[in-house]
């Protein structure tokens, strides 16, 4: 009995809970950081994009997916790591200060939203959300002495260690690698005793507070964590552009964010991933598409949000845990195959919403 104790405990402490695990993310790792060598340089900005939204939606997943904090504003965190990023770069301060200056500002707002948002959840914590979006993007606007208001500040492209981030190349492996880290960051936090508090409250802040977590204490942390890596991303997506400007942190961005963690797969951190590849992706199949629709379709102005919101309905109402959760339904079928059975995710399924109704 002590042995098994042993072998199950060191399990739950690997990242990598078998050889396959290492195997098959090690195969990946190899291939995007030789992507590079590879990849023709447009698809290598796009996957730039993507890490830079994984790393935003690891934060959206940590204060949604894993706290249950509803959230319509997270542009306001992504447009607050941006800013702080342009206005020092263009002092003149390195690199590597003005990221940690970006994640540090856009935690302490979040600090500041999530102290008032503690008496209130649900749909009412979203409207919260949503105006300090409004409020945030106002003042983008405003601020003309330090944002450039609506015309906009230029930014200039990151410099580490003497050594200027120009081309694509460069620029993708030094988000590659923040990636990473942050990816890492994440799994170890679910792991510790601060990431089962989050989880706890998420299933029932009354057993959570039971148990003697402190809701305000862990719901204001979430809010900062999640804040802190919006920013990160804020500061990478300021650079990437080269240009950023109030309109591109909208409430319209707060939903692309919030519908990408939804199709990625709640409570996962593939989810995020997936999510940032649909979110990247899902337009240039849109555009590819309008070439074969009639021209009173395919040249519609709001062809784009139709589409999203169909494929929002879909997965809400044929596939709850996304895309991530797919994947978990085909990996299932593939190992139990010739043994499956019909209603084995019919099951599954059921079990999963009593287990949300606890």
């Amino acid at each position: 009995m002590r042995f098994l104790f042993k072998t199950t405990y060191a399990q739950d402490l690997r990242l990598a809970k078998h050889s396959g695990y290492t195997f098959w993310y090690g195969l990946l790792l190899v291939l995007l950081a030789s992507a590079p060598l590879w990849m023709p340089e447009y698809w290598l900005a796009q996957l730039s994009f993507v890490l830079i939204y994984a790393i935003v939606g690891l934060g959206l997943m940590l204060l949604a997916g894993f706290t249950g904090q509803f959230s319509l504003g997270h542009a306001a965190f992504l447009g607050v790591g941006a800013y702080t990023q342009a206005v020092l770069t263009g002092m003149g301060w390195p690199f590597v200060l003005t990221l940690a200056c970006a994640a540090g500002l856009s935690a302490a707002v979040g600090v500041v939203v999530g102290l008032p948002a503690l008496r209130v959840k649900g749909i009412y914590l979203g409207m919260a959300t949503l105006a300090f979006g409004f409020i945030v993007e106002e003042g983008f606007a405003r601020w003309e002495s330090v944002t450039g208001g609506n015309a906009g500040i230029h930014v200039a492209p990151p410099a580490l260690l003497g050594w200027t981030l120009e081309s694509t190349a460069s620029f993708y492996l030094l988000c590659l690698v923040l990636a990473i880290a942050c990816t890492l960051g994440i799994l170890n936090l679910l792991r510790s005793p601060t990431g089962r508090a989050f989880v706890a409250i998420r299933d029932s802040e009354i057993s959570a507070q039971s148990m003697g977590i402190h809701l305000a204490r862990y719901k204001t942390l979430s809010f900062a964590l999640s804040a802190a890596l919006a920013g990160l991303g804020g500061a990478l997506y300021a650079h990437k552009l080269q240009f950023i400007s109030p309109d591109q942190f909208s409430i319209l961005q707060s939903i692309d964010l919030l519908l990408m963690i939804v199709i990625g797969g709640l409570g996962s951190v593939h989810g995020a991933f997936l999510g940032a590849l649909f979110l990247i992706a899902m337009p240039q199949a849109i555009a590819l598409g309008k070439d074969w629709l009639p021209a009173a379709v395919g040249q519609a102005p709001g062809l784009q949000g139709v589409v999203y919101g169909a494929v929002l309905v879909a997965f809400v109402l044929f596939e709850p845990m996304g895309l991530y959760g797919r994947w978990l339904k085909v990996r299932t079928w593939l190992q139990v195959f010739p043994f499956y059975r019909q209603g084995l995710f019919k099951r599954q399924k059921s079990f999963q919403k009593s287990d949300r109704l606890r």
